[in-house]
């Protein structure tokens, strides 16, 4: 072979980490458990059909590693299928628990036209099996691997579902039959899909939780982006064993794929603002939910793996496949770290009674400049749209500078309960089918209960707007000191288990993902009965002969839109009379320091 050919086959071959697919390798032995995609060359993907298969396929194949199991059925009543894939002990949850098995969750397609990690995973599975890839993992770990989550979307099947990417020939859409984005579902559980996936979850408590997408946005070099959290820190907790852990996960991630060929990002490649390259990144700290944050509040490890759009489908597959093979390697020495981050996360979390809880961050304007492997653009004026838009050159790579804003401060700090929070009966169901999703504990009272130093979270503000099939509620307002009685039938949640970081996520109204701001409680936001005009107009003149009220209501009328306004005027007065629905604005669960105690 000339050095001419021998220089050409080693180019190819560095190419080749990215860009060519993988032969297919055939295994008459233990059937065909090759996809669509790499019998394509990967140009296409398969049906779902081809999921269940290959399921059952793999199971008869390595029937002493690896279990198929139904573990839902989606609302067009389609078979949901996990993969249990394990070295001796591994394959039975109890057994894993028991045993304190690190285990990995692994899901893709919960976007179902971004569907690389399905493709990927099912082949990097193969080869763990055969001891190709990431020898020893497991022996070390138990994967569960859900290849398509998104089911029903992944069969509303088409050519012109992602218009941002390229290929396959045909995917699935973005969001369930329901039209639900199972992405922002991870803490309401509206979709039956997202119930199954919490379910699987509570049976199996993973230590890290693998969620494999594909971006939208603009062009440039980088082909994958890995995100690991926590990505802030928990100051709550000086034990936490967790944010550690993924910044040295997300270390070791970024340096084994740049050793295997890639350009990866441990932040996500998403532009300030939009469409504009010189705007830089904002890397926030998402809310729980979505993926990476949700498995964080619960004090487990988040990854979420986003391959680039606008490389070809091979390319992002293997991509994902060498993110999948780098977590691998690492589980070997890594994975009962991870379980002991995991384990000293419950105990602190079952430890927050009392305790300051930052539960939302925000990205400050600090920022640093980093380089960016981009393309020459020009931002030009549009004739179509009246703005400015990027035209990029993709023949000519180039590095761009960028700012990129990584600091973060906390944005919403919450005072945990000193024992729990106790839910009128009339709520307790719905609350109730919430907590049961995430495996939180709780208990239902047979007696009523005084509450004589609880508080209430009274909303002064409330505004609204359609999410998701949903009437979020932007609730401003405070907790305060109330007496009164709870009916039979209360909820009584305590503060002091596993998860409670994940309880104040649903419970605390003012955190971006609870109940109440996804809607929970409008209805007690909403005035049912009223005061008529000329009624309020006699009370008002009843009212105002106490100088207290008097001074009250003129310091009132020196704001001009108050003064301009008799509706408010007149319901300034109903709301300071004994007829006022004094639940009204008040949310539906009491914060106690102190156990209840039930009346005889």
């Amino acid at each position: 072979m000339s050095r001419a050919t021998l220089a050409a086959t080693a180019t190819l071959a560095v190419a080749c980490l990215t860009a060519c697919p993988s032969p297919v390798r055939p295994r008459p032995t233990r059937g065909d458990l090759t996809t669509e995609a790499e019998r394509s060359g990967w140009t296409r993907t398969g049906r779902h059909d081809e999921v269940v298969r290959l399921c059952d396929a793999f199971a008869a194949a390595y029937p002493d590693r690896v279990r198929c199991e139904r573990f839902g059925v989606t609302p067009e009543r389609r078979p949901m299928v996990a993969l249990i894939a394990s070295g001796p002990g591994g394959l039975d949850p109890d057994d894993a628990r028991a045993r304190r098995r690190p285990v990995l969750l692994i899901q893709a397609g919960i976007h179902a036209g971004e569907i690389d990690g399905k493709d990927a995973a099912l082949w990097l599975l193969r080869d763990l099996l055969d001891g190709e890839v990431a020898r020893g993992a497991l022996d070390a770990v138990t994967v569960v691997l859900v290849p398509v989550l998104n089911v029903d979307g992944h069969e509303r099947f088409g050519p012109n579902h992602r218009v941002n990417q390229r290929g396959p020939e045909a995917m699935g859409f973005r969001t369930t039959a329901q039209n639900l984005n199972l992405n922002r579902d991870h803490v309401k559980v509206d979709a039956p899909e997202m119930a199954a996936l919490l379910a699987l979850w509570r049976r199996w408590d993973p230590v890290a939780y693998v969620d494999l997408h594909t971006t939208d946005g603009a062009k440039f070099e980088h082909d994958v982006a890995v995100l690991v959290g926590p990505k802030a820190p928990r100051p709550e907790d000086a034990s936490d064993a967790v944010a550690p852990a993924a910044r040295a996960l997300s270390d070791a991630l970024q340096a084994r794929l740049t050793a295997l060929g890639h350009l990866p990002l441990p932040f996500y490649p998403a532009f300030a603002t939009d469409d504009d390259p010189a705007s830089g990144f904002d890397d926030v700290d998402p809310p729980a939910r979505f993926s990476h944050a949700y498995a964080p509040a619960r004090g487990r490890l988040g990854v979420l793996v986003e391959t680039h759009s606008w490389r070809t489908y091979g390319e992002r597959v293997r991509a994902t496949y060498h993110v999948l093979q780098a977590l691998l390697e690492r589980a070997v020495t890594d994975a009962a770290g991870w379980r002991a981050a995991a384990d000293a996360a419950d105990r602190a979390d079952a430890a927050l009674a009392g305790r300051d809880v930052v539960l939302a961050w925000r990205t400050t304007s600090e920022a640093r400049t980093v380089e960016f492997r981009g393309y020459r653009y020009e931002r030009v004026p549009s004739e179509v749209s009246g703005a400015l838009w990027t035209r990029y050159d993709e023949a000519t790579p180039e590095v761009w500078r960028l700012p990129l804003r990584d600091h973060v401060e906390p944005a919403l700090t919450v005072r945990a309960p000193g024992a729990g929070y106790l839910v009128a009966p009339a709520w307790a169901d719905a609350v109730a089918a919430r907590l049961d999703a995430h495996g939180l504990a709780y208990a239902r009272l047979d007696a009523p209960v005084t509450l004589a130093d609880a508080e209430a979270f009274r909303a002064t503000e409330v505004t609204h707007a359609a999410f998701e099939g949903r009437h979020r509620a932007t609730v401003k307002g405070a907790w305060a000191r109330e007496s009164g009685e709870v009916g039979a039938g209360a909820l009584w949640v305590w503060i002091h288990q596993p998860r409670a970081r994940l309880l104040l996520h649903l419970l605390e109204p003012l955190a971006p993902d609870s109940l109440v701001s996804w809607g929970l409680a409008n209805a007690v936001f909403e005035q049912k009965e009223y005061m008529e005009g000329y009624v309020a107009e006699e009370v008002a003149r009843a009212m105002l002969a106490d100088p207290a009220v008097r001074a009250a209501f003129d310091e009132a009328l020196r704001d001009p839109a108050f003064a301009a306004s008799p509706e408010r005027r007149l319901r300034w007065f109903h709301q300071r009379h004994a007829s006022w629905d004094a639940h009204k604005d008040r949310v539906p669960w009491f914060k106690l320091d102190a156990a209840p105690v039930q009346a005889d």
